[in-house]
């Protein structure tokens, strides 16, 4: 009997071994889970407060901010002449009797937390690019 109640003990300290193990891993599962979606938090908060320094000091960036502010100002710059070619097709295209829709879901402008009323620009500059224009993600 005695190699039957040892048998039994031993299966019983497994299980419990086995249980708490399984605790442990549902708990650190869990936990990243919790970090995955506070590092997703971060990155909006960084890309909100990119988008709200470049409205206010796009025009005059500080030094460590005036490469990437000047990449954004080239992008937005690009970004409105391939707007503007785009417009003469359309226009070339209805001129012709051609009827042109091109807004794939990709061209589509992304939805985003700061909308134009939270940006007050610093002072409006002539090469400023307008506020609604989708700004490159890094």
């Amino acid at each position: 009997m005695d190699f039957i109640n040892d048998l039994q003990e031993r299966a019983t300290d497994l299980a419990q071994s086995v249980v708490a193990t399984s605790k442990r891993l549902a708990e650190i599962a869990k936990l990243k889970a919790s970090n995955m979606a506070e590092e997703d938090t971060i990155k909006k908060a960084y890309v909100e407060l990119g988008k709200l320094y470049y409205a206010e000091h796009g025009a005059t960036p500080d030094g460590a901010y005036a490469a990437a502010c000047e990449k954004i100002t080239a992008a937005r710059a690009a970004i409105e002449t391939n707007n503007d070619r785009i417009a003469e097709l359309k226009a070339t295209a209805e001129a012709e009797g051609e009827i042109i829709d091109v807004t794939p879901e990709a061209a589509q402008e992304p939805e985003s937390d700061v909308t134009e009323a939270d940006i007050v620009p610093e002072e409006p500059a002539a090469e400023a690019p307008a506020a609604d224009e989708e700004q490159p993600k890094e």
